[in-house]
């Protein structure tokens, strides 16, 4: 009969899976090491022997020893960031078919694309760091704010410099708005059904939702922006710390 990991052990296999997920490594790889693991840390604590009679004195090190030892799975980074990409431009896209107004100048298609890919690496350095070193709740709390404040930052700074700046636009209208919304919803909802989760959906109703109903009421502009974006972030900042609570009750 198996018995039970401490809360020591199973916070450590948690760490580990977010490092190696961070760091690029195959899912299936991941699964097959945190089993393994598992099963010595079983045994050494049926014997009385903690956590770190297997890992050593410095989980960081142990991490980063058992990363070096596996592959990148450069098709699968390959494939989630032009997903991420393509879904941000998807998001963009509704958003601005529900405004009427689709539209895509140089600047703002170059400067969402380099946005997005420097935001995908610095949530995979946040969640590594967070892995390897364990920090504080509160320590926690003030990467995610700070990570949040970069990205509005990032995000108004291109809105402004597309304001100022001229350069080649492409703009839809009518019916080509229609099938062009038509096709991004689809490709969302093969995202969602391909990665077996909802959360794309979720996030774009975060993102939507909140836009649509506030423009039916009667605040003045800058009022509904800062309503809407409060709503957004901390919507999805309560979606994902549930998912993450489920995640490690399981």
């Amino acid at each position: 009969m198996s018995r039970e990991l401490s809360k020591e052990s199973m916070g450590f296999l948690h760490q580990l899976k977010l490092y190696l997920m961070s760091d690029g490594k195959n899912e299936h790889e991941i699964e097959e090491i945190i089993e393994e693991l598992s099963d010595h840390l079983q045994m050494a604590e049926s014997q009385g022997k903690s956590v770190h009679h297997i890992i050593g004195q410095s989980p960081k090190e142990y991490m980063a020893q058992i990363a070096a030892e596996m592959n990148y799975d450069k098709k699968a980074w390959i494939k989630f960031i032009v997903t991420i990409i393509f879904g941000v431009f998807s998001y963009t896209i509704l958003t601005r078919s529900v405004e009427g107004n689709l539209s895509f100048s140089l600047i703002n298609a170059a400067g969402l694309t380099a946005i997005v890919a420097f935001l995908i690496w610095a949530v995979f350095f946040m969640f590594k760091y967070i892995a390897a070193n364990n920090p504080s709740k509160a320590k926690e709390y003030l990467l995610f704010f700070l990570f949040s404040l970069v990205s509005f930052a990032l995000f108004i700074a291109l809105i402004l410099i597309d304001q100022r700046v001229e350069s080649p636009t492409i703009s839809f209208n009518g019916p080509g708005t229609i099938i062009i919304s038509i096709i991004t919803f689809a490709f969302l909802l093969w995202i969602s059904i391909w990665s077996k989760t909802w959360t794309v959906l979720i996030f774009l109703s975060f993102l939507i939702v909140p836009d649509i109903v506030l423009k039916q009421t009667s605040m003045d502009i800058n009022t509904q922006i800062s309503l809407s974006t409060t709503i957004t972030l901390g919507g999805i900042a309560v979606y994902l710390f549930v998912v993450n609570k489920k995640n490690k009750a399981t």
